[in-house]
């Protein structure tokens, strides 16, 4: 799910390269007919699926003449990822748009290669729920979550003491609130470190992906908030560590590539051999690491609220920032207009405090209709 985006076009080079473990049986993308359809022609899958209904007689099209079943709408999606063809599903859609298709994979039994953070931050306890109810199992792809379920590989989990999740910093890593005020999206998506799609990017610059990730390692690994910390690391070669109650730390280094979490969420628990991704210490001399600054990046200390207050909080966050971020990538408000309107907005819709799945659409569907009502009074 997502084959068109920075994961999805990563996962399907190592599918190219592995021929023998991996095969494309199922492409999902949302509208990027172009490259859907010559990714179908090249990997030859058994179904394709459009997430825009307007655009499929433009990919049935294009395609009509190749041994492809092609498939529109959320509904599809929803589908496809029980179909007993598939044995691992990669949910690497941007946003909200996951959890839906991330519960039936659920239901299905599917092993879930992980890499949409959204999912577990707007319905973390509803996954969880349903995981126990299934054969179902999440590795995640995330580098930071795929550290940490690496180090935790053999361990009791009743030993942690504490997860380090580590960041990047962004590209405007000490950078104070005035400089921030006239930042533009050009400078914003001018990651030092990673290459990733236009929302993460700004995510990654604003600290709400690590926001992001705070609450879905909350999730995943079932420990509370006061034991998950964050550190910023501008090298981004440690992706995390885990503290465990005898003082000792391990943490997972690597280069600054996700197809090393990709590789390895495809093959657990076996790790293919591969030539590519190479870390070496003499390269990287000097590893730093420092505190994150949550008054000048508020985006993150918002998170953390968010997590504590529990029940529909994460959701209204998480609707809240996915429009603030199109509406800044568009110039229509400033990047420390994004905090601002994530946090009038949570002000502004009702708190449910144990949401079930109807409430959890509901509250996505409302936070983004208030959210971009609010916001023509954010600069």
């Amino acid at each position: 799910m997502g084959s068109t985006g920075s994961i999805g076009t990563q996962a399907l080079k190592i599918i190219e390269d592995y021929p023998e473990l991996f095969q494309a049986e199922i492409l999902v993308a949302n509208q990027n007919v172009d490259l859907l359809v010559q990714q179908a022609i090249k990997f030859e899958p058994n179904i394709v699926v459009i997430g825009d209904e307007t655009k499929y007689n433009q990919l049935a099209d294009a395609l009509k003449t190749y041994p492809v079943k092609v498939f529109a709408g959320a509904s599809s999606i929803e589908q496809v990822v029980q179909m007993d063809c598939v044995d691992i599903v990669l949910t690497a859609m941007v946003g909200f748009a996951g959890l839906l298709p991330t519960i039936r994979a659920v239901e299905a039994h599917k092993r879930i290669a992980l890499a949409n953070k959204e999912t577990l931050v707007v319905g973390g306890h509803l996954i969880i729920e349903a995981l126990k109810k299934s054969r179902a199992e999440i590795v995640p792809v995330d580098s930071e979550h795929s550290a940490i379920f690496q180090c935790l590989t053999g361990e009791n989990p009743y030993h942690i003491e504490k997860l380090i999740l580590t960041a990047s910093g962004g590209p405007f890593r000490g950078k104070t609130y005035d400089f921030l005020k006239n930042v533009t999206p050009e400078l914003a998506l001018q990651h030092p470190n990673w290459t990733m799609g236009n929302k993460v990017t700004i995510d990654s610059a604003s600290l709400m992906n690590k926001g992001l990730e705070v609450i879905e390692a909350r999730w995943l690994f079932g420990v509370p908030v006061d034991k998950i910390e964050v550190l910023v690391h501008p090298q981004s070669v440690v992706h995390s560590m885990v503290q465990f109650v005898d003082g000792s730390i391990k943490a997972q280094l690597g280069v600054p590539n996700m197809r090393i979490p990709i590789q390895y969420a495809f093959d657990y628990p076996n790790r293919s051999f591969s030539s590519k991704n190479k870390f070496s210490f003499a390269e990287y001399p000097q590893l730093s690491f420092e505190k994150p600054d949550m008054d000048t990046f508020r985006n993150l200390k918002i998170a953390y609220e968010c997590l504590k207050t529990g029940g529909n909080a994460p959701c209204i966050m998480n609707a809240a920032n996915e429009i603030a971020v199109e509406l800044f990538l568009n110039k229509k408000i400033s990047f420390i207009g994004m905090p601002e309107l994530i946090e009038k907005s949570l002000q502004k819709i009702d708190y449910i405090k144990n949401p079930n799945l109807k409430d959890c659409l509901d509250t996505d569907n409302i936070t983004r209709i208030k959210t971009f009502e609010i916001s023509k009074n954010i600069k």
